[in-house]
C-alpha cells in the first residue's frame, strides 16, 4: 500500500517518501489512513487480507482493532529471524522501480540488473543501506517488538521460524493459519 501511494505520487506518498527516504517509520496516523482506507474496499471482506509491516505500534494496533471492529484479526504471526540475517537479506535486496520485483545480491535478474517481469530498472532502495536498516533495526527494537506481548495476552500471536527458504518459510505460515482454524472449528 505504502509503495503504491509513493509510485502514484498522492499526497500521502509523497510525504511518506520524504520520511522513507531517511529510513524513519510512517507515523501511525499515516499508516492507518491508508490501511483503513485499504480494508475497506470489497476484496478485503470476501476473500481475507495478510497485512506485513502493519502495525508497528500499539497505536496502530488500537487504531486497526477499531477499524476492523466487529470483526477482528484472526492472526498475527511472528517472523523470528536473527538480527545478523535480517541486515544481511535487507542490504542485499534489490528491487524494479517499475513493477516492484524482489531481487537480491544471491540471485539478481538475468540481465544487468533489468527486471525479468517487466524490463525495469532493478535497484537498491534508499532505505535498504546498512546505515537506514540499522536505524529501522532500532526503532523496531523501542516500538514493535512491544507488540508480540500485546498480541499474546489476547491470544493472537504464533511465532515462525522466519530462517529458510521463502517457500519453507511459507509452508510454515500456512501451517499455523490452518492450525488456527482447525482450533476454531473444534471450539465450543
Amino acid at each position: 500500500m505504502l509503495r503504491g501511494e509513493v509510485k502514484s505520487r498522492t499526497p500521502i506518498g509523497l510525504r511518506a517518501q520524504s520520511l522513507m527516504d531517511q529510513g524513519e517509520l510512517i507515523p501511525d496516523e499515516m499508516v492507518m489512513e491508508m490501511v483503513g482506507a485499504r480494508l475497506s474496499e470489497r476484496d478485503t471482506m470476501g476473500r481475507g487480507f495478510v497485512l506485513d509491516g502493519c502495525p508497528r505500534t500499539t497505536g496502530q494496533a488500537e487504531a486497526l482493532e477499531k477499524i476492523l471492529h466487529p470483526f477482528g484479526l484472526d492472526l498475527v504471526v511472528d517472523l523470528e529471524v536473527p538480527t545478523g540475517l535480517v541486515m544481511k537479506r535487507l542490504a542485499s535486496r534489490r528491487v524494479c522501480v517499475d513493477c516492484g520485483s524482489n531481487y537480491s545480491t544471491a540471485a539478481p535478474p538475468l540481465s544487468n540488473w533489468t527486471c525479468d517481469v517487466c524490463g525495469g530498472e532493478v535497484i537498491q532502495r534508499e532505505d535498504d543501506t546498512e546505515e537506514a536498516i540499522e536505524r529501522r533495526l532500532d526503532l523496531y527494537e523501542a516500538e514493535t517488538a512491544p507488540l508480540i506481548s500485546w498480541y499474546t495476552a489476547r491470544d493472537l500471536m504464533v511465532g515462525i521460524n522466519g530462517t529458510g527458504s521463502p517457500d519453507a518459510v511459507t509452508r510454515r505460515v500456512v501451517g499455523a493459519i490452518d492450525s488456527r482454524r482447525q482450533q476454531e472449528k473444534v471450539a465450543p
